[in-house]
């Protein structure tokens, strides 16, 4: 089986279905040792998320409100808003060990654990959909990730991007969800998020400490200062750390974030 042309085509699967089952035969068949690194491939640059088509795509503003947790329709909401992120993160994950070439081979063995991982949870979540008779589709959602992917296009850059700043904000954000969901009346869909979430959170400390172990390895590659995080993420998102009250600071410190880095997020004294 040959690595990156299989990735392409996997990352290129419109329907959810249809990724997760060929990412599972593909993952099988690496694991055992019988892919094959072609030893010259030029990595498509994607222009469109693979899930245009098969999810309708608006601008951040015009997703639906995560209202109300307490009936369905906004559980829907919230759950289907994480399930997006988590299906775009299935890609990002397929992607970082699609478009890189001749890196270690644990580089390629973490970013398909990732994978792994992210094609779970967001089966978990569409399970949840489905008991609230909805599914994975049914509301419009943002391409925000996607187009994190497009913008950055070196090792550098994506590992400060995708696992060190984007994925590592829902550190910060899910814990807050979590607050607010169990102080609502609790019922067994309510307990059921919960208990999904929290399986979420713990599972994506590793995926942020896998970047920013990646991270480390490309700034030594390109001989820069690991400071460096903080241009790129100026450059890419100005407005940076807007809320540095919020931080989860001993989840980031678990990933691999110095103090350092933490104090001049958080602007004050935290480790």
């Amino acid at each position: 089986m040959k690595f990156y042309k299989t990735l392409e085509q996997i990352i290129e699967a419109k329907n959810p279905k249809e990724k997760c089952k060929l990412f599972e035969v593909f993952y099988e068949n690496y694991k055992k040792g019988q892919c094959s690194f072609e030893k010259e491939y030029n990595s498509v640059f994607f222009t469109k998320p693979s899930y245009e088509g098969f999810v309708e795509i608006v601008a951040p503003q015009d997703v639906p409100k995560r209202s109300n947790l307490t009936q369905p329709l906004g559980q829907i909401n919230l759950l289907h808003a994480i399930a997006h992120i988590e299906y775009s993160a299935i890609d990002l994950a397929l992607d970082a060990a699609y478009r890189f070439h001749n890196m270690p081979k644990s580089y390629y063995d973490d970013w398909l654990e990732v994978a792994d991982d992210e094609i779970r949870h967001f089966i978990m979540l569409e399970k949840l959909l489905e008991k609230l008779g909805a599914h994975y589709g049914d509301i419009a959602v943002h391409n925000a990730l996607f187009e994190a992917s497009q913008k950055t296009q070196t090792l550098l850059e994506r590992m400060a991007v995708v696992p060190r700043y984007l994925e590592a904000n829902g550190l910060d954000a899910t814990p807050m969800i979590l607050e607010k969901i169990k102080r609502l009346p609790q019922s067994e869909m309510l307990q059921e998020i919960v208990a999904t979430l929290e399986t979420i959170l713990f599972e994506e400390i590793e995926h942020v400490r896998k970047g920013d172990t990646w991270f480390k390895y490309a700034c030594s590659l390109e001989q820069k200062e690991e400071e460096i995080y903080f241009e790129i993420i100026k450059k890419y998102y100005p407005r940076g750390f807007l809320r540095p009250n919020d931080l989860n600071i001993e989840a980031r410190k678990e990933a691999g974030f110095s103090c350092d880095e933490l104090e001049h997020m958080a602007q004050r004294k935290v480790c």
